[in-house]
């Protein structure tokens, strides 16, 4: 038994230690708005759906973004049809299923660390994985977990990523509550809080359900990825830079409210989803 593990301690699971690449393609397939939800209502039903029938226990969403949401579930192979009809029901398949580990993991941490309070456990789910989806931010986690406080330039070059990149994505993890700074001064290094070091428990849940996608992935040849590069160093890369910039106005205090991106007024949320806690706002 590691010396670090208790019986009142869950296993220890060293951050630096998981596949950076996989765990971005797991949340990249949990991240879109709404899958979190559609793939909970599913698993609480247990049986085969309609469109219609998802769209009637999300009365906050639209039945037509509900049937582009599970199409593009079926697309990634989380959930499967009965037959090829027109109309025809979905249901989980098995990679839909054992997701259901994985959200409880996420719903743990983000009880434990980020968001004690009353929230709906699909809202909870997925504003964890909002919070951790974000390309490069597993990278940026890793490399702060091993390297203790550091200075956003140190943390750039362990990461491999432009400066004004790697100072934006910081920004948004602060803002996110994953990372804080060690004194209020320009300049002064980064650490991880509890809710970043703490989140061993949540990559190894994930990589572990990630092993099909790995396997599929080292089956068929990968596409070609464009790598960034520190070409222009002053503007930020990826494709979420309005998002973070979204991130920059936000307050110190968000971690604590029930939503840490661009909440808006959503319907009740009905019973069978939220039977672990009140219903909320949703993205």
């Amino acid at each position: 038994m590691n010396p670090r593990d208790t019986p009142d301690r869950p296993a220890f699971f060293p951050i630096g230690s998981f596949d950076t690449q996989r765990i971005e393609d797991a949340f990249s397939l949990m991240g879109p708005k709404w899958t979190t939800w559609s793939m909970m209502t599913m698993a609480q039903e247990d049986r085969p759906m309609r469109v219609r029938d998802v769209a009637a226990r999300l009365p906050f969403v639209s039945e037509q973004l509900v049937g582009k949401r599970l199409a593009a579930m079926h697309a990634d192979g989380l959930v499967t049809r009965t037959d090829k009809r027109h109309g025809a029901p979905y249901q989980l398949s098995a990679l839909g299923e054992s997701l259901t580990h994985v959200h409880r993991t996420l719903a743990d941490w983000s009880r434990n660390y980020l968001s004690p309070g009353a929230m709906a456990e699909a809202e909870r789910v997925e504003d964890a994985v909002q919070r951790l989806r974000l390309r490069h931010s597993t990278a940026v986690i890793q490399v702060l977990d091993a390297g203790g406080p550091m200075r956003f330039v140190h943390i750039a070059d362990g990461v491999g990523l432009d400066v004004s990149f790697t100072r934006h994505r910081l920004l948004r993890l602060q803002a996110d509550g994953l990372v804080t700074r060690t004194g209020p001064r320009h300049g002064d290094p980064y650490v991880l809080t509890d809710a970043g070091r703490e989140l061993g428990p949540v990559y190894a849940t994930v990589e572990h359900w990630s092993a099909p996608l790995a396997t599929q992935r080292v089956l068929s040849p990968p596409a070609s990825v464009t790598v960034p590069q520190r070409t222009h160093p002053g503007v930020p890369l990826g494709s979420d830079g309005a998002r973070t910039a979204a991130a920059l106005r936000r307050s110190a205090a968000v971690p604590n409210a029930l939503f840490s991106h661009a909440p808006q007024p959503q319907s009740r949320v009905p019973t069978a989803v939220t039977a672990q806690s009140p219903p909320g706002r949703v993205r």
